[in-house]
């Protein structure tokens, strides 16, 4: 065979038999014109294109779009999906982080100020605060002077929390119902005890003017 190829070509059989052959896998590498009409009829990059290594001499017979197609059609050039990067392990991750795992003392970086800064802290605690004030406020559960009482205090950090708020809350309208209590009580003896003098009064005049008769 070499012999017959040799004679054909005009060369010593030596040369042909020493010359290398083509691997599939060269000739693939070769195929830069179908990669790239793959490219474009499949509307993706070159990279994505992959040529059949076993029918590498049909498809480099290919030189035209139409050919192309019917490769394509042929299941002997497809496109290959997209990579994915999955995140799954990132969900299953952050599932046992928001369980309290794998954030001891060893995974943590940074101090404990720059984590969280304390004046983040102090912002979500006031913005809690203002909102439960504001809510009170438009319930006309408190008047604008309870509200701006409590806002102060709350400015003030006299609440840690939205719990010992609404305690506090709870705890100055009872003492201003008992004070109210106490004060109408006390205008109301108040009350009756002028009416008794007067009427004491009244008594005592009508004794003297019978006494005058």
């Amino acid at each position: 065979a070499q012999a017959i190829l040799a004679q054909g070509s005009g060369l010593c059989i030596r040369c042909v038999a020493n010359a290398p052959l083509v691997q599939p896998h060269r000739q693939l590498e070769a195929m830069k014109l179908q990669k790239r009409l793959a490219a474009e009829i499949k509307k993706c990059g070159r990279g994505r294109i992959w040529l059949d290594p076993n029918e590498s001499n049909e498809i480099s017979m290919a030189n035209s779009r139409f050919n192309i197609r019917k490769l394509i059609k042929d299941g002997l050039i497809i496109r290959k999906a997209v990579k994915m990067h999955s995140r799954s392990r990132v969900r299953k991750n952050l599932e046992a982080k928001r369980k309290g795992r794998h954030t001891g003392i060893g995974k943590r970086r940074g101090t404990k100020e720059a984590r969280l800064p304390s004046k983040v802290i102090w912002m979500r605690r006031q913005r809690v605060l203002r909102r439960l004030l504001r809510k009170y406020r438009q319930q006309k559960k408190i008047d604008k002077h309870l509200y701006h009482f409590f806002y102060r205090h709350a400015k003030g950090n006299m609440y840690k929390n939205k719990r010992v708020l609404v305690e506090a809350i709870h705890k100055m309208k009872a003492e201003q119902v008992k004070a109210k209590t106490l004060l109408e009580q006390s205008e109301a003896r108040q009350l009756k005890a002028k009416l008794v003098k007067k009427k004491r009064e009244e008594k005592k005049q009508d004794v003297l003017k019978a006494g005058a008769k």
